[in-house]
């Protein structure tokens, strides 16, 4: 086979938006990871096939994907969070139980997202419809209708460009799309009413949570929470709700050592997140947690704790600080 001396860099350009196609169909960064090395490995065998006058690189690169993805999913169950799979908890003193064993919703680090404005449309593309809530959300649809409102709503493909992808009809995309939105719309219907950009003043709010939290003043802590604010703890079952269980949970969970906690500031899906290192009984501080944070009208509406130090070298963050 022979393969274009540039073929690799013709697919690589197109690698973060790849990554983040994967993911919004996984909701996994670790399977979004294997799939988009998996397209690369497919693509690079097919390279010979490959015609230019039929389809685009882009195009044909999310083809691979694409179909990569509904192959997968077709052994997997969809990825939830906590708030997904039960009601909340209102019970304080029990240690959170851990269940490896379920499939959990995982972050996506903005810096695996591109930044180069050399392709301004690849950034675009890799940053739009990244947000936690949604990719929650996009896991109560059904495969193919989660690939159809991917490329619809969020890529802008066009209904024949889809239905070209998916080897199916412009009328049966239009159907699957419709059906997509009014299930989005009931299982997160405030979805487009978050912003996608934080003020100064909501940056130095985290700034607050990291300086605060391990803290014993709940007092201060609470100042940057909404009334309605969650906390959920995956791989734990239970989750929070309201501000006064909020605070009760960390108060009796975290609040006994304000030097215990280390927060290293970070992002995952276009939101603010702290990588948190937790001291050991030999001084070591060691990978323990992923914070992530939505904020609505100024405050601290949800916070996601994944508390998995695999994740950790995704973020570029070391086991140890």
């Amino acid at each position: 086979m022979t393969v274009d001396a540039d073929f690799e860099a013709r697919t690589t350009q197109h690698r973060p938006e790849l990554l983040a196609h994967c993911y919004r169909m996984l909701g996994s960064i670790h399977d979004a990871e294997d799939l988009v090395q998996e397209t690369m490995l497919r693509a690079w065998r097919a390279a010979d096939r490959f015609d230019e006058q039929r389809a685009s690189m882009r195009t044909w690169l999310y083809r691979i994907a694409t179909n990569a993805c509904l192959t997968a999913l077709e052994q997997r169950g969809r990825r939830a969070l906590p708030t997904g799979l039960g009601g909340p908890s209102t019970e304080m003193r029990t240690r959170p139980e851990k269940h490896p064993e379920l499939s959990w919703l995982e972050p996506i680090p903005d810096a695996l997202l591109g930044t180069s404005a050399d392709d301004p449309a690849t950034v675009v593309a890799a940053r739009s419809g990244i947000r936690l809530a949604f990719i929650a959300a996009l896991q109560y649809l059904p495969a193919r209708q989660r690939a159809v409102l991917i490329l619809r709503d969020v890529l802008a493909w066009s209904a024949a460009e889809v239905a070209d992808l998916l080897e199916t009809s412009p009328a049966a995309v239009n159907s699957a799309l419709q059906r997509a939105r009014a299930q989005l719309e009931k299982d997160a219907p405030m979805l487009d009413r978050i912003s996608e950009s934080l003020s100064p003043d909501e940056r130095a709010m985290i700034d607050r949570y990291a300086s605060t939290f391990g803290n014993a003043d709940m007092d201060e802590f609470a100042k940057l929470l909404r009334d309605d604010v969650t906390l959920e703890m995956p791989p734990a079952l239970l989750w929070f709700a309201g501000r006064a269980h909020v605070l009760e949970f960390f108060a009796d969970k975290c609040a006994t050592d304000p030097t215990q906690w280390r927060p290293i500031p970070t992002a995952a899906n276009t939101e603010p997140a702290i990588a948190y290192y937790l001291r050991d009984e030999t001084g070591t501080y060691r990978a323990h947690s992923i914070h992530t944070f939505t904020l609505k009208k100024s405050a601290i509406h949800r916070i996601t704790v994944f508390v998995d130090p695999t994740l950790f070298p995704h973020f570029g963050l070391p086991p140890t600080h």
